[in-house]
């Protein structure tokens, strides 16, 4: 059980100090800006927070003293929740309110950690075992202390998620949006440790055993110290992520599409502009002509597109009217081939009537369009 508590820690200090490292690379274009700053201070006490609780797991004593990294682990803890308030504080509100509000959170951190200070040495923390300040086993001073810093995490926790959602909703910058949101998941997991923690002291004060379920708590700790490390960094990597998954989603559609346009460009080779088999130097690019070029493929073959057929018919599958749509469409294609390799022209065929076309003023639609054409064409393929 204290393997995975370890863990647990790891894992959120390895998260806190990927943050902070990843934000340094921007010193010298953010240093001016306070938020940036502030952003410094808090990952440095999130990274300090877990880091003494990863020592605290391995060792009772820092420094000399029993039980002084937890006592520095619940004071960084405390002056890192205050620290994040301000940086949403600063993210959310004018200049002149921020600095209000942020002032009354600075009074209120250190009035925190001097009343968690005084507790700790009141109650004997140095010379009590470890665990007094995992459960509080039933010391009343100890059961104080922890319950004062359970509150301490709880409060900013419903603060934030109470802030984000409806400044979520209004911010303008996407990475924001992205941003605040985050908070708003990291901050209903931070509160679920907390309950978990407070169930976990309670249980032990009344002597009662939950057994595994105690390892809840370190559990979502590290979800929620992952999760708000990604959320206090996504304004500077989140828009090199959505134009990855942006390539990713082309380039899975550009692949997709090949059997499709293989099979019309042996048909029709006069409809590639470029000999295939280039790199992918410019994926929007290709892709674009590789939609273009099956376009053109299916209208050389409206000679050979039987009017009175709907290819394979009901051979198609049983989904949504778009998607036997694309197995028709995929049929009639397979079909107009075979037509075209033997030189059979139907006598009522697509070329003495309006080909039909989608609308194509939207590219994305017709990506998504064609995707689904291909892949009942590639199944039309297999099944012969």
């Amino acid at each position: 059980m204290n393997t995975i508590k370890t863990l647990c820690f790891v894992i959120a200090a390895l998260s806190s100090y990927a943050a902070l490292v990843y934000r340094l690379f921007q010193v010298r274009r953010g240093w001016r800006d306070s938020a940036y700053r502030t952003l410094l201070v808090t990952l440095l006490l999130q990274c300090l927070t877990f880091t003494m609780g990863a020592v605290a797991m391995g060792s009772e004593r820092f420094l000399g003293v029993g039980n002084l990294a937890i006592l520095v682990m619940h004071l960084s803890a405390v002056a890192f929740c205050v620290s994040a308030q301000i940086i949403l504080l600063r993210w959310a509100t004018d200049a002149e309110e921020s600095g209000r509000k942020a002032r009354y959170w600075l009074i209120t951190g250190i009035a925190l950690n001097a009343l968690l200070t005084a507790l700790f040495f009141i109650a004997d923390g140095p010379g009590r075992p470890a665990e007094d300040f995992n459960t509080g086993s039933g010391r009343p001073l100890v059961l104080t202390y922890l319950l004062v810093f359970m509150v301490s995490q709880a409060v900013p926790c419903v603060t934030i998620l109470r802030q984000c959602v409806p400044y979520a909703r209004m911010a303008s910058k996407t990475s924001l949006r992205q941003a605040l949101r985050m908070l708003s998941v990291a901050a209903v997991i931070l509160f679920l440790y907390c309950l978990a923690r407070v169930v976990n002291i309670v249980t032990a004060a009344c002597g009662l055993d939950i057994g595994a379920w105690t390892l809840a708590a370190s559990v979502f700790s590290a979800l929620g110290i992952l999760t708000l490390s990604l959320a206090l960094t996504i304004s500077s990597w989140g828009p090199s992520a959505t134009k990855l998954l942006e390539w990713a989603r082309g380039y899975r559609s550009y692949r997709a599409l090949y059997p499709l346009w293989r099979d019309l460009y042996e048909s029709s080779p006069d409809i590639v502009l470029e000999p295939p088999g280039a790199a992918v130097s410019d994926l929007n690019y290709r892709l674009h002509r590789r939609v273009i070029e099956i376009r053109d493929g299916w209208r050389e073959l409206r000679p050979y597109i039987d009017r009175t057929t709907n290819g394979d018919g009901g051979a198609g599958p049983r989904g949504s009217e778009e998607a036997r749509q694309a197995f028709a469409e995929a049929a009639q294609i397979r079909q107009a081939l075979h037509a075209k390799r033997t030189g059979t022209i139907p006598d009522d065929n697509a070329d003495t009537g309006d080909f039909g076309d989608r609308d194509t003023d939207n590219f994305t639609a017709e990506v998504v369009w064609l995707t689904k054409v291909a892949s009942a064409y590639r199944r039309l393929g297999k099944a012969r």
